[in-house]
Order: structure tokens, then sequence, then C-alpha cells
């Protein structure tokens, strides 16, 4: 949320609406930072690299794992779970190759939320109906309250993504 407000009070004010490099993305803290706004936007990124890579690389080994019923964990030896570790360096590799490649990064992180937007639709409808079951969950169910509060999020996240759809 900080980055959008700052985003908007510093770039969006002067009429920068299309940042196509990191260092237009930077000058977003310059009111902030002063002379060290790339090195804060530069600690920024480092920063956020170093929580997001293992975070995503190993919600991707868990998933596979899951599905595909391997052995997961990071607490197990790697030889107890090559499949699960091998998919965590795959998926690091596969994120460190895009640098390589002509996609240009601030697109590909502007599609990679529109798309994580879409998706959540059904995902959180998915979630909502089997948090719902009893059969699936027991005595786990969803409370009514937090039944209506994730329902409304559902709608939420739908009219948001209808809305995106419509102003296209």
């Amino acid at each position: 949320l900080f980055i959008i407000v700052s985003t908007a009070a510093t770039l969006h004010a002067k009429g920068i609406t299309d940042i196509q490099t990191s260092a237009q993305a930077a000058e977003a803290l310059r009111p902030i930072a002063g002379k060290f706004v790339f090195l804060v936007f530069g600690l920024g990124i480092i920063g956020t690299g170093l929580l997001a890579v293992p975070v995503l690389a190993g919600s991707a080994a868990f998933a596979m794992g899951e599905a595909f019923g391997w052995h997961v964990g990071l607490s197990r030896k790697p030889q107890r779970a090559k499949s699960f570790y091998a998919t965590i360096a795959v998926a690091t590799l596969l994120g460190s190759l895009i640098n390589f490649t002509p996609i240009d990064p601030m697109k590909a992180l502007f599609w990679s939320a529109v798309l994580n937007g879409v998706v959540a639709v059904p995902v959180m409808v998915m979630m909502m109906l089997l948090s719902s079951n009893s059969t699936a969950m027991g005595h786990f169910r969803l409370p009514p309250i937090l039944k209506s509060i994730g329902w409304l999020s559902v709608v939420a996240m739908a009219a948001a993504t209808i809305g995106m759809f419509a102003t296209w």
C-alpha cells in the first residue's frame, strides 16, 4: 500500500503513468530518500527478492509435491525428497533465466499481478466451498460470520475483476 500511495503522490502527480524502468519506479521514493533513492530502492528490491524467491519456489515445490504424492518438506533430507528439492531448484533457475530474456520486467510484474487477480476469484470460490463443506472439514467448518466475510470477499474480488475488464 505504501508503494502505491507514494507512487501516486509522486509519479502520477507529475503525469508519469507508464513506468518502463526500475529507475523510473525508484523516483517514487525521491521525496523520502533524497539522493539515496537508488540505494534505498536497490536494497528494497534485494530484500524483496530474498523474501520472495524462497517462498515462491518453496510453495511451487509443495504444491507439485502434494499434487503428485511426493515426499515434501524442508525438514526432509534431499535424498528423501529428491523431486521436492529438484522443483525448488528448477523454479529458482527459471525465475533467474527470465533476466536473460527480452521480457520487460515491469510488464512481467504488471501482467503477473493481473493474472493473479483473475485467477484469485475461482480459487477463492473453491476455498469457500471446501471450507463450508462439513464432509471435508468435519467440525472445523467455517462459522457463519467467517463464511459471510469470505463470500463478501469473493464478491468484492469478482467485482474488481469485472471492473478491470470493463474499463480495459
